[in-house]
Order: C-alpha cells, then sequence, then structure tokens
C-alpha cells in the first residue's frame, strides 16, 4: 500500500489491513484522508458502517477488533451506523463456510441480537462500554429487517442484475464448494447483494470489515453507484490468531476469549498466548504505544494479558486477575481476589473428584469429567488432580479452595 500525500490519522491506521479505493489524488470518492478533512470543513460526520449478524450468543476479543475501530470513529466526532442483520442473519454469511449455514428463526436471531448489545456495552457509561451508546449522535442502531423484507420481487430482481454468476464463483468461498461440487443454494449468493443493499440504506461513507469481507463490501459500492450514491470506502481488518497461535480466533475451535469471560479467566488465557501473535494482539486489541513495549518476551505477554483485561474491566480488576493468576501458578490461595465462587452445597459426600467436577456443573457428564482430570486439565489451588477416584471426605477440604479447569475455568469453592 503506498503513502498518501497526507498520511492518514493514527488512530485510523492502527491496525489496519486495507483499504480501498486508496488514492493520493484530490477525488472525495478515491481518497480518504480528503473525505475526512472535506467532513471536519462542512462540520458533517461520516457514517460508518458496521454490520454484525447475531448468529450465535458470544463476541469473542476477535470480533472486538471491529467495534474498536468503530468507537474509534466514535472518538473522532463520526457517526457509527451498527447494522444488526436481523434479516441476513436467517440466511447466513457463506464467507468461510464449506456448506450452506442452517437459517435462524426470527426469535433466535432477536435473542441473539440482545446478547450481543449487551455486550457491547449498551446501558453502561461510555467509559465502561466497546461502543459509546451514551453520546447523543454517536451511534444509530439499525435492524436490516427495516428496509430488506420490504423488498418486493421486482426490487431484488434489480438487486440480481447488479452481479453475475461469474463474479459470484469468483468468490473463493463458492468457486471452492462449485469445484468440489458441494452445493450452494441459491439464496446464498443473494447474501452479498443485500449487504450491499444495507449501505444504500444508511447511506454509509466507509464500511469496516475483516479481510474476508473485502468481497461483500466491494459489491456494497456497485449497488451504492447503482441508487447513484457515492461509493463508501471499504477498511479492513485483520483477522485475530486464535490462542493457539495458528488457526483464527473462534469458540467452535476451542481457542477464543469471550467478552463475557470474568477478569481472571481473561488474563489466564491472554498470558499464555503464542509469543508470535502477542504484538498483533497489542496492535489490534490496545492502544499501547508499540515503542515502550519490554523487550523480554515474557513481560511482553504479561503486558498485552494486562491491558487487553483492563479495556474490558479497569486496571484494577486486571491487576487483580494478574496477581491471582500468579498465586494460582504457585499453589497459593491465601488473598485470592475476584475469582468467581461455585457453592458446594449440593455435593453429597464422600466424594471422587470426577463426581465433583460433574456435581458442580463444571462438566456435562461424569465420563467427560474424567477424561477432563485424566488429562491433566483439572487442578485444587494449583496442584494437579490425576486421578478420576481421589476422594474427598467432606466439604471443609475444599472450602476456600480454587478449582481450575483447563487454562481459562477458576472457581472458589464456597458452602
Amino acid at each position: 500500500m503506498q503513502e498518501m500525500s497526507t498520511p492518514l490519522p493514527s488512530w485510523l491506521e492502527r491496525g489496519m489491513a486495507d483499504l480501498f479505493p486508496y488514492s493520493k489524488g484530490d477525488d472525495l470518492n478515491q481518497n480518504l484522508m480528503f473525505r475526512l478533512e472535506e467532513s471536519i470543513k462542512q462540520n458533517k460526520p461520516l457514517r460508518i458502517k458496521l454490520g454484525i449478524d447475531p448468529t450465535g450468543s458470544d463476541i469473542h476479543l476477535g470480533h472486538s477488533i471491529l467495534f474498536r475501530k468503530l468507537r474509534a470513529f466514535q472518538d473522532a466526532g463520526h457517526i457509527a451506523v451498527l447494522i444488526i442483520g436481523d434479516f441476513t442473519a436467517r440466511i447466513g454469511d457463506p464467507t468461510g463456510k464449506s456448506s450452506t449455514r442452517i437459517q435462524l428463526s426470527k426469535d433466535e436471531v432477536e435473542e441473539n441480537a440482545i446478547t450481543y448489545l449487551e455486550q457491547l456495552g449498551i446501558g453502561k457509561p461510555s467509559k465502561e462500554s466497546l461502543l459509546d451508546f451514551e453520546t447523543p449522535g454517536r451511534l444509530e442502531i439499525k435492524r436490516n429487517s427495516e428496509w430488506l423484507s420490504n423488498l418486493d420481487l421486482t426490487q431484488v430482481i434489480d438487486l440480481l442484475g447488479n452481479a453475475t454468476v461469474n463474479q459470484m464463483l469468483a468468490k473463493e468461498d463458492f468457486g471452492n464448494r462449485y469445484q468440489s461440487g458441494t452445493p450452494i443454494s441459491i439464496h446464498e449468493f443473494l447474501y452479498p447483494l443485500l449487504q450491499g443493499y444495507d449501505s444504500v440504506a444508511v447511506k454509509a461513507d466507509i464500511e469496516l470489515g475483516g479481510t474476508d469481507q473485502k468481497f461483500n463490501v466491494a459489491i456494497g459500492r456497485d449497488i451504492q453507484r447503482y441508487f447513484n450514491q457515492s461509493p463508501q470506502f471499504g477498511l479492513l481488518l485483520p483477522i485475530l490468531t486464535g490462542l493457539d497461535g495458528i488457526q483464527k480466533m473462534s469458540k467452535s475451535l476451542g481457542n477464543a476469549v469471550g467478552l463475557r469471560e470474568d477478569p481472571l479467566s481473561m488474563y489466564s488465557k491472554l498470558e499464555k498466548v503464542p509469543d508470535e501473535a502477542v504484538i498483533s494482539y497489542l496492535t489490534l486489541l490496545t492502544d499501547v504505544d508499540m515503542n515502550a513495549l519490554p523487550e523480554n518476551p515474557r513481560e511482553r505477554q504479561k503486558t498485552m494479558a494486562l491491558m487487553v483485561t483492563s479495556s474490558f474491566y479497569g486496571l484494577e480488576a486486571a491487576k487483580s486477575a494478574q496477581s491471582d493468576s500468579e498465586k494460582l501458578i504457585l499453589g497459593k490461595r491465601d488473598n485470592l481476589e475476584d475469582i468467581p465462587e461455585i457453592s458446594i452445597s449440593s455435593v453429597n459426600f464422600p466424594a471422587k473428584a470426577f463426581y465433583l467436577i460433574n456435581a458442580l456443573g463444571l462438566s456435562l457428564s461424569s465420563s467427560e469429567a474424567r477424561r477432563q482430570i485424566k488429562g491433566g486439565g483439572v487442578r485444587i489451588d494449583g496442584k494437579k488432580i490425576t486421578d478420576p477416584n481421589e476422594e474427598f471426605v467432606d466439604s471443609q477440604q475444599l472450602i476456600g479452595r480454587v478449582i481450575q479447569l483447563g487454562k481459562k475455568t477458576f472457581r472458589k469453592i464456597s458452602i
């Protein structure tokens, strides 16, 4: 990517993977810096579109990258247009999928949408939320059923006329499925066009997306031109690598950190991120000065874990989580703070270890609890439990102690 004659502000450029179009000329439709400067001169904030399809109930750190950038635009005085894809979610974005998605019901989508907004901070002060829901004029929340559910067949046919089958098959996911003989449902071809029509409906100046969304964002530009609107800029951000340091972050792959995880679980996961991924986590998930990082790789890991956790829970809670994590590693349990408690009142004693794990609701079944213990994934006060049949005589042996499952689940046992 060439440098612009007038560089983009650092808050915008940080972590940016792609920007299109990208020009040094003075055309407002080609040069984003010119568009930004013109919006300031005219006191007309830009409209920044981010669409989310609530196909699940949890947001993880990988998703938060886009919301952080949207918040940066809000803080710079622009309008965040958050589109809840309650209509498109019932189709399902085919990007990154090797088969047709299962279609969700309207009620399932709406229930997920509510949990998304809660995780983004609706109802909280702006300093404590991922997006600014508080400052007047900085956020519009739209559901795309507002306009998509009212399209008649004539309008749908017009939309379909904006793309060819060749274009759709040029999209890698569709192309791979076509070549392998995997079925592609016709309604899936509609998805990029409907996402593009969202840009028309909200008059987007810029659309944010992951690098896997370039095709869909570019389609939006085409459709805006068809409706005689100035085409949006596409600003793409990287896909965050998961905790394994190999595959993209995904709950289904078990390498994700959810926004609803408690501070200790979040910190404990993050401080184990592979060295090669730490810099990208710092770049994409924090505002830390990259020139002021510790040289020691272990200290960089801890700094990253502390700063990411503090961005969701505040610095004090993050420091408590860091302290508790260190104590757990050393097998200490005195003065542990902010660890969620779990009641032992429903457990019948004497209790074997596998039964205890299951009775506390920390596993789906006794057999799963046995596998977790045999796999070395269970600790009590930092000491590994290796025998599923290890017996605890009474509750007094366990009250006040910390039970740990894997790298992410910590619970303080209470009465």
